[in-house]
């Protein structure tokens, strides 16, 4: 676990720097980002060494994003997304292959230079194999979300992802609802919820 303004961006950096000296021609280095901002400059730079390195990187940065991706030689190995929908997203979520021992962390902080240094952030790893495999699996389909997806360009400018030809269409925030819904209808079917009868009346004392 780390916390900032006293660690966290230097074992940000650190994480990255792991991942490019991991990195090979046959097997490259993988990074996913989400969160809502990325304004560091240090945090910028370095995934820019990370890219010309070889390291391939996806990001999922709903709002203000300073690093211009697909320019060569710079950052052709990373690719920006936009995803706004009806439900306000506040997750940060930073996923490192490490090799092949894939390091997941959740954090409280956007990577921005305000709260790397001027707030009280924290960033914890997941180590539980199931729930590894469950915020994997979020990011995902994020990343395949064709519906409300934006790409940006090299330009600053952004583009709306079409679904190919005979794609099926991925709508994150749709899926994630739909599966909340249904995860809920089974938990009220357990024998402990069913057991559970709300009052419907005042009891009189």
């Amino acid at each position: 676990m780390e916390v900032a303004p006293n660690g966290l961006r230097n074992r940000i950096l650190q994480l990255i720097d792991n991942e490019i000296a991991k990195s090979t021609l046959e097997k490259p280095g993988r990074i996913i980002l989400k969160m809502n901002s990325l304004t560091d400059k240090k945090l910028i730079k370095a995934l820019f060494k990370a890219s010309i390195a070889g390291v391939q990187i996806d990001m999922i940065v709903r709002g203000i994003c300073c690093l211009r991706p697909g320019m060569p030689g710079i950052s052709e190995n990373i690719r920006v997304r936009s995803i706004v929908d009806r439900f306000l997203e506040h997750s940060r979520v930073f996923y490192f292959q490490n090799g092949g021992n894939e390091l997941v962390y959740l954090s409280s902080a956007d990577w921005m230079t305000r709260n790397m240094e001027r707030r009280v952030e924290i960033m914890f790893p997941i180590e539980v194999k199931s729930l590894k495999e469950r915020v994997k699996d979020i990011l995902h389909i994020l990343l395949s979300d064709n519906v409300k997806a934006r790409t940006l360009k090299p330009d600053g400018t952004y583009t709306r992802v079409q679904p190919r030809e005979g794609e099926p269409h991925v709508h994150a925030q749709l899926y994630f609802h739909e599966l909340a819904v249904k995860n809920t209808k089974k938990i009220r079917q357990t024998p402990y919820m069913k057991q559970l009868k709300p009052k419907t009346h005042v009891e009189e004392e």
